[in-house]
Protein backbone atom coordinates (compact mmCIF):
# COMPACT_ATOMS: atom_id res chain seq x y z
CA UNK A 1 0.00 0.00 0.00
CA UNK A 2 1.47 3.34 -0.93
CA UNK A 3 -0.45 6.41 0.13
CA UNK A 4 -3.34 5.46 -2.09
CA UNK A 5 -5.81 3.69 0.20
CA UNK A 6 -8.36 6.39 -0.60
CA UNK A 7 -8.96 4.42 -3.80
CA UNK A 8 -10.59 1.72 -1.69
CA UNK A 9 -14.33 2.20 -2.05
CA UNK A 10 -16.15 2.43 1.29
CA UNK A 11 -17.71 -0.91 2.08
CA UNK A 12 -15.74 -2.77 -0.59
CA UNK A 13 -14.74 -6.16 0.84
CA UNK A 14 -11.04 -6.65 1.51
CA UNK A 15 -11.19 -10.42 2.01
CA UNK A 16 -9.24 -10.90 -1.23
CA UNK A 17 -6.17 -9.39 0.49
CA UNK A 18 -6.30 -11.54 3.63
CA UNK A 19 -3.96 -14.15 2.16
CA UNK A 20 -1.64 -11.60 0.53
CA UNK A 21 1.62 -10.29 1.91
CA UNK A 22 0.69 -6.69 2.61
CA UNK A 23 3.59 -4.24 2.73
CA UNK A 24 2.90 -0.63 3.65
CA UNK A 25 5.01 2.24 2.34
CA UNK A 26 4.82 5.53 4.21
CA UNK A 27 6.33 8.97 3.67
CA UNK A 28 6.40 12.04 5.91
CA UNK A 29 3.28 14.15 5.29
CA UNK A 30 5.29 17.32 4.62
CA UNK A 31 6.91 15.62 1.64
CA UNK A 32 3.62 14.14 0.43
CA UNK A 33 1.72 17.42 0.73
CA UNK A 34 4.46 19.37 -1.06
CA UNK A 35 4.53 16.80 -3.87
CA UNK A 36 0.76 16.64 -4.16
CA UNK A 37 0.36 20.43 -4.09
CA UNK A 38 2.84 20.74 -6.97
CA UNK A 39 0.45 18.72 -9.15
CA UNK A 40 -3.01 19.61 -7.80
CA UNK A 41 -4.56 22.55 -6.03
CA UNK A 42 -6.01 22.42 -2.53
CA UNK A 43 -5.18 18.86 -1.46
CA UNK A 44 -7.31 17.44 1.35
CA UNK A 45 -6.63 14.89 4.07
CA UNK A 46 -8.65 12.37 2.04
CA UNK A 47 -6.53 13.12 -1.05
CA UNK A 48 -3.33 12.16 0.73
CA UNK A 49 -4.94 9.13 2.42
CA UNK A 50 -3.26 8.97 5.83
CA UNK A 51 -6.31 8.19 7.98
CA UNK A 52 -7.42 5.61 5.41
CA UNK A 53 -3.96 4.07 5.46
CA UNK A 54 -4.11 3.61 9.23
CA UNK A 55 -7.51 1.91 8.89
CA UNK A 56 -6.18 -0.28 6.09
CA UNK A 57 -3.12 -1.23 8.14
CA UNK A 58 -5.36 -2.20 11.05
CA UNK A 59 -7.40 -4.41 8.72
CA UNK A 60 -4.42 -5.75 6.69
CA UNK A 61 -1.29 -5.58 8.83
CA UNK A 62 2.16 -6.15 7.44
CA UNK A 63 5.64 -4.66 7.42
CA UNK A 64 5.81 -0.87 7.20
CA UNK A 65 8.64 0.81 5.31
CA UNK A 66 9.33 4.53 5.42
CA UNK A 67 10.58 6.00 2.16
CA UNK A 68 13.20 7.96 4.11
CA UNK A 69 14.71 4.73 5.45
CA UNK A 70 14.74 3.17 1.99
CA UNK A 71 16.43 6.18 0.43
CA UNK A 72 19.00 6.32 3.23
CA UNK A 73 19.99 2.66 2.81
CA UNK A 74 18.05 0.82 0.09
CA UNK A 75 19.99 -2.44 0.27
CA UNK A 76 19.67 -2.80 4.04
CA UNK A 77 15.94 -2.05 3.98
CA UNK A 78 15.22 -4.37 1.05
CA UNK A 79 17.23 -7.16 2.68
CA UNK A 80 15.25 -6.66 5.88
CA UNK A 81 11.92 -6.64 4.04
CA UNK A 82 12.82 -9.71 1.99
CA UNK A 83 13.76 -11.59 5.15
CA UNK A 84 10.44 -10.75 6.77
CA UNK A 85 8.25 -11.68 3.81
CA UNK A 86 10.23 -14.76 2.77
CA UNK A 87 11.83 -13.57 -0.46
CA UNK A 88 15.45 -13.99 -1.42
CA UNK A 89 17.20 -10.64 -1.79
CA UNK A 90 18.72 -10.03 -5.23
CA UNK A 91 21.11 -7.16 -6.08
CA UNK A 92 18.99 -6.50 -9.18
CA UNK A 93 16.29 -5.14 -6.87
CA UNK A 94 18.42 -2.02 -6.47
CA UNK A 95 18.36 -1.04 -10.16
CA UNK A 96 15.88 -1.05 -13.02
CA UNK A 97 15.76 0.04 -16.66
CA UNK A 98 14.84 3.64 -17.35
CA UNK A 99 11.40 4.35 -18.81
CA UNK A 100 7.73 3.53 -18.31
CA UNK A 101 6.57 0.04 -17.42
CA UNK A 102 3.47 -1.75 -18.74
CA UNK A 103 2.14 -2.10 -15.18
CA UNK A 104 2.46 1.61 -14.24
CA UNK A 105 -1.25 2.36 -14.47
CA UNK A 106 -3.24 5.31 -15.74
CA UNK A 107 -1.68 7.77 -13.28
CA UNK A 108 1.88 7.29 -14.55
CA UNK A 109 1.91 10.31 -16.90
CA UNK A 110 0.87 12.55 -13.99
CA UNK A 111 3.13 11.25 -11.23
CA UNK A 112 5.97 9.08 -12.53
CA UNK A 113 8.18 11.45 -14.54
CA UNK A 114 11.06 11.24 -12.08
CA UNK A 115 10.67 7.49 -11.65
CA UNK A 116 10.71 6.96 -15.41
CA UNK A 117 14.01 8.86 -15.62
CA UNK A 118 15.58 6.85 -12.79
CA UNK A 119 17.55 3.62 -12.86
CA UNK A 120 17.88 3.13 -9.10
CA UNK A 121 17.00 4.59 -5.75
CA UNK A 122 17.64 8.30 -5.24
CA UNK A 123 19.88 9.31 -2.38
CA UNK A 124 18.67 10.67 0.94
CA UNK A 125 16.21 13.54 0.80
CA UNK A 126 17.09 16.93 2.24
CA UNK A 127 15.27 18.75 5.03
CA UNK A 128 11.49 18.53 5.22
CA UNK A 129 9.66 21.16 3.18
CA UNK A 130 8.55 24.13 5.27
CA UNK A 131 4.85 24.48 4.52
CA UNK A 132 2.60 27.18 5.89
CA UNK A 133 -1.03 28.20 5.61
CA UNK A 134 -3.50 25.54 4.50
CA UNK A 135 -0.72 23.19 3.41
CA UNK A 136 0.93 23.41 6.83
CA UNK A 137 -2.43 22.75 8.49
CA UNK A 138 -2.90 19.69 6.29
CA UNK A 139 0.50 18.36 7.36
CA UNK A 140 -0.50 18.84 11.01
CA UNK A 141 -3.75 16.90 10.44
CA UNK A 142 -1.91 14.04 8.73
CA UNK A 143 1.00 13.87 11.17
CA UNK A 144 -0.71 11.80 13.93
CA UNK A 145 -1.74 9.18 11.36
CA UNK A 146 1.77 9.04 9.90
CA UNK A 147 3.30 8.81 13.38
CA UNK A 148 0.97 5.92 14.30
CA UNK A 149 2.26 3.99 11.29
CA UNK A 150 5.87 5.16 11.71
CA UNK A 151 5.98 3.70 15.24
CA UNK A 152 5.61 0.25 13.63
CA UNK A 153 8.05 0.73 10.75
CA UNK A 154 11.06 -1.41 10.04
CA UNK A 155 14.17 0.46 10.99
Amino acid sequence: MKLMPFHMVDGFPLDWADDCVNVHLIRHPARVVASYAAKRENPSLRDIGYSEHVALYQRLPGPILDSEDIRNDPERMLRKLCGIIGLEFDQRMLNWPEGPKPFDGAWAPHWYGTVHRSTGFAGPEGPLPDLSGELGELVEKALPHYEALAEQRLG
